[in-house]
C-alpha cells in the first residue's frame, strides 16, 4: 500500500487577511446601503432628497475606504 505523503501546501491568505477584508466588505455594503433610496413614489414629482450630503459624500467615501482596505488585505502579507 501506499502512504500519502503529508502535504504542506500552506494557504494564500491568513485569518487575519480574511478579517480585514470582511471589514473591506462592511464598509462597501454600508456606503452601497447608505446611497440607496431616495426615489419618489410619483414619477411626476421630483425629490430632492436624492442630492442630500449623505448620499453625494458620505457613501461614496465608505465605499472607496473599502475597496482600499480590500486593496491592503490583498497585498498584506506574513512576516513568518
Amino acid at each position: 500500500m501506499k502512504e500519502k505523503k503529508g502535504s504542506n501546501k500552506k494557504l494564500l491568505f491568513t485569518k487575519k487577511n480574511y478579517l480585514i477584508s470582511c471589514i473591506g466588505l462592511i464598509f462597501i455594503l454600508i456606503g452601497f446601503i447608505i446611497m440607496s433610496g431616495g426615489e419618489s413614489n410619483d414619477p411626476n414629482i421630483f425629490n430632492e432628497e436624492i442630492y442630500n450630503f449623505r448620499r453625494i459624500r458620505v457613501a461614496p467615501l465608505l465605499v472607496l475606504i473599502g475597496l482600499g482596505i480590500q486593496v491592503y488585505a490583498i497585498l498584506i502579507s506574513d512576516k513568518k
